[in-house]
């Protein structure tokens, strides 16, 4: 590649940027200058000013990718930033503008994963029970990994669950969505639809939501591929 790509990884719900351990080392391997995102899952509006603050510090092309309720977030956060030429959702809600993670969770019935998220805490947070974490999160995951990440698991608000899209920045961004087929959290149809609404290149893998951690090569192919449409 002509010039050193940037690229940016926004984690979802109930994760952090460690989420992105196994895909960092194929992107750096490739050549990409890559940075991890550490939004704080408080609202909507407080995760894009995080990513667009990370975003207006990288020199150069810039790839945004998101996982699950980051797909969000990275469409949100694209908006005015002029570096950011390729966006790319992993097992992601890449919703419209005025639609909620909220409302889209009625739309259709409930992916057997919900049954293990928590009622909203005192706080006003949503937690995955341990107990249920692996099964809906990372079936696919190593037992042991995927039992580090219930106990660290970071909680989505419910503000951020409520929260309405503003205009989405795959509207005029070229998009890259992976699909995962075995996906608990967000129904696989849903994903689908979603990837042919905003007009992505598609890709399909046999995972579960948490397709990062168990399917790093894969993602990072996509990342890629969406990195080479840059040049």
């Amino acid at each position: 590649m002509k010039s050193k790509i940037n690229v940016v990884l926004v984690h979802g719900a109930w994760a952090d940027g460690s989420s992105w351990g196994k895909v960092i080392p194929f992107l750096q391997q490739t050549g990409f200058n890559v940075t991890a995102a550490q939004i704080p899952l408080t609202s909507l509006a407080d995760d894009i000013v995080v990513t667009r603050n990370l975003l207006a510090a990288q020199k150069g092309p810039t790839v945004l990718a998101g996982h699950s309720y980051a797909g969000v977030v990275i469409s949100g956060a694209a908006n005015d930033a002029p570096n950011v030429k390729a966006l790319v959702y992993i097992a992601a809600f890449g919703l419209d503008e005025g639609e909620s993670l909220d409302a889209l969770s009625k739309q259709g019935p409930a992916p057997a994963g919900a049954a293990a998220v928590r009622p909203p805490d005192e706080n006003g947070f949503l937690w995955i029970d341990q107990d249920g974490f692996a099964k809906a999160f990372a079936a696919d995951a190593d037992p042991v990994e995927a039992r580090v990440m219930a106990a660290v698991q970071k909680p989505l608000s419910i503000n951020s669950f409520i929260a309405k899209s503003g205009p989405p920045a795959w509207k005029h961004l070229p998009s890259w969505y992976m699909v995962a087929t075995e996906d608990q959290m967000i129904p696989p149809q849903a994903e689908e639809f979603m990837a042919k609404r905003m007009g992505a290149t598609v890709r399909k893998v046999a995972a579960s939501h948490a397709a990062m951690v168990s399917h790093p090569r894969e993602v990072a192919e996509l990342i890629t591929l969406a990195a080479q449409s840059i040049n």
